[in-house]
């Protein structure tokens, strides 16, 4: 994405712009896997580790960002490409190597509806299928 998209998808979100909140989305939006704070930090040398969270917050606040445990108990996130600041409308798969300890978006696959029963309330899914990828099965 351009930083013209970026600045699109935040305002459509409801996100004031500013450069650290550009700078992120920018970033996430260059990757193909769900990212921890920890490789933000190390990508954004610049930015305090402080200002990374409250935009992560801020995003997830406003469905920008999707927040998952990986099967490390990591928790990471990815952009989510939602036309929406109500609700995700892009809740995918994920699978994570057991072997490598990669985390995948299997973005073909949507989370299969769950009926909950009466009184619960989903608020959000984390489905995370662990296993070994391709690249190490062959190896």
């Amino acid at each position: 994405m351009n930083e013209k998209q970026i600045e699109g998808l935040l305002e459509q979100h409801g996100i004031k712009l500013t450069a650290n909140r550009i700078l992120i989305a920018k970033v996430m939006s260059t990757l193909d896997y769900p990212i921890s704070m920890k490789e933000l930090e190390t990508m954004l040398l610049t930015m305090d580790k402080s200002s990374i969270f409250r935009t992560l917050s801020l995003f997830k606040s406003h469905h920008l960002v999707h927040q998952m445990e990986d099967g490390n108990d990591i928790v990471r996130y990815e952009l989510c490409h939602s036309h929406s600041e109500e609700e995700d409308e892009d809740i995918h798969v994920h699978f994570y190597c057991e072997h490598c300890h990669r985390t995948f978006c299997l973005n073909e696959i949507s989370v299969p509806q769950v009926n909950l029963p009466v009184g619960y309330r989903q608020t959000a899914v984390n489905y995370m299928i662990k296993g070994i990828c391709p690249d190490c099965s062959h190896r």
